[in-house]
């Protein structure tokens, strides 16, 4: 809970779901949240100069079709059973530069360097969950970013009757 507050204060803007940040231009994408599934991944590729190149959502167990451009060193984050990304900080160039994940576990990772401006994403509400990703890019790599939040899907289960003998 320290480093929660301690990156809060550091931060030089709060920023809240529906917000896009970045420069922007280019082509615009958003991944698909309608197939029922939450987020189990985020895959992100970084360029040679420290651009984010292309971002993926896993759902489920499938991949999301990759946004951006080509090219980069990936790296993936996979969330356990479970867990759900409740808060993104991130920094923004002319391009996306940097993301920081963090989930519900106490658990983060590190995609890119931090330089430019910077952002912090967070839910409108203490329960709810990144359940999307939207933004734009160019030719080099994505130049705006944008989250979705929402609830949990909760799982449905069926219990069955107990019965009594006489």
């Amino acid at each position: 809970m320290l480093l929660w507050l301690t990156l809060t204060l550091l931060w030089s803007s709060t920023c809240w779901a529906g917000q896009i940040y970045g420069s922007g231009g280019g082509w615009y994408f958003s991944t698909s949240k309608d197939n029922g599934n939450e987020i189990t991944g985020i895959r992100v590729c970084i360029g040679a100069v420290g651009i984010v190149k292309s971002i993926q959502v896993r759902y489920g167990s499938s991949w999301s079709e990759r946004y951006g451009v080509a090219g980069g060193t990936c790296q993936e984050f996979l969330l356990q059973p479970g867990e759900h990304i409740t808060a993104v900080y991130g920094s923004y160039r002319l391009f996306l530069r940097y993301l920081v994940i963090y989930t519900d576990q106490n658990k983060w990772t590190v995609f890119g360097e931090n330089g430019g401006r910077n952002f912090f994403a967070l839910p409108d509400g203490s329960e709810k969950v990144l359940t999307g990703i939207y933004g734009q890019y160019k030719l080099l790599g994505i130049s705006s970013i944008g989250f979705e939040w929402d609830y949990p899907l909760v799982e449905m289960t069926t219990v069955q009757p107990s019965s009594t003998s006489a």
